[in-house]
């Protein structure tokens, strides 16, 4: 038995592979950014629509604040021998009544536009959060009150309600933005309001309760962290319905006055030559378009990533 048993470690130590050269081995590094590779392009397969919406919201973004990125010609100046050309290789959106080129000018309103968006967004996330953060953490009496001031508000049309503000309030492209994040206050606070309720009944927030912590503690290191992710994404969301509340006040006239190319103006310049030069309308329209469906989708993309991890 023992002769038998030597004569199989010698078979399978015959069998042994040889070792392997360290010059063969794969670099760990390399598999590494291989898997990455890999990991992306099947990300980008399975999503070319989140993809998509990203690119535009970037592309946006460079002409918000680099737009000789994208043109060298002035928004602002024209050449009236070569009015109403349409979309051509010299001019992508063709030109206007005065021959301004449409692409310059929806490429610079980018800026005014999705800076009055940007302002909008963040006086509705700063004022709601703070509403619903104090009337969840606090409750009482307190909550009743400021929960009836966010009733009234979302009583109103969002959209009447920044008419009566920018109103009141005097037109430009700051007035516009703090009127439309004046009416978009009510949904912040009442989404804030309830994480921050959700948050406050878990078990950790007990214990630390329990342990004596102190309610500024208990807030910024427990409370605010985990509620702060729908509320983000609803800032997200609202940045698409932000743009188009700014574009609709400047198309009514709201917003910077002429020659200021505003996608909300460029729309209303050129509604009255519609049956010859629809470009004028069609692109800019285009671009408002495009802008808020990509946020939506980038929105919706936010919503189910914190799902799955809730």
């Amino acid at each position: 038995m023992s002769q038998t048993l030597a004569e199989g470690l010698t078979a399978g130590a015959a069998t042994v592979a040889p070792p392997i050269d360290p010059g063969t081995e794969p670099d760990p590094k390399n598999a590494g950014r291989g898997v990455e590779l890999r990991r992306l392009l099947r990300f980008v397969l399975r999503r070319p629509g989140l993809v998509a919406s990203v690119l535009v919201v970037v592309l946006v973004v460079l002409a918000a604040f680099w737009p000789e990125l994208f043109t060298s010609r002035d928004p602002l100046h024209g050449a009236p021998a070569e009015n109403f050309r349409g979309p051509s290789g010299a001019h992508w959106f063709g030109t206007d009544e005065l021959g301004r080129d449409v692409f310059a000018r929806v490429v610079h309103g980018a800026q005014l536009s999705l800076k009055a968006t940007l302002i909008a967004v963040a006086v509705a996330f700063v004022v709601g959060g703070l509403i619903g953060l104090v009337a969840g953490f606090v409750g009482g009496w307190v909550e009743d009150v400021l929960m009836r001031f966010v009733d009234v508000l979302l009583s109103i049309p969002a959209l009447f309600l920044s008419l009566a503000l920018v109103t009141a309030l005097g037109y430009g492209t700051v007035k516009v933005a703090l009127a439309v994040g004046i009416a978009s206050v009510a949904g912040f606070a009442r989404v804030t309001r309830a994480e921050v309720l959700r948050v406050r009944q878990t078990v950790f927030v007990e214990a630390s309760r329990s342990c004596g912590a102190r309610w500024y503690s208990v807030l910024g290191r427990h409370v605010l962290p985990n509620a702060v992710g729908p509320v983000t994404v609803l800032a997200t969301l609202d940045f698409g319905a932000a743009i188009l509340a700014v574009s609709s006040l400047s198309f009514l006239g709201y917003g910077a006055p002429p020659p200021a190319p505003e996608w909300g103006t460029l729309i209303s310049d050129g509604r009255n030559y519609m049956a010859n030069a629809w470009w004028l309308t069609a692109l800019p329209g285009l671009a408002i378009a495009a802008t808020g469906l990509a946020t939506n989708r980038i929105a919706r993309a936010l919503d189910g990533e914190w799902a799955r991890q809730r």
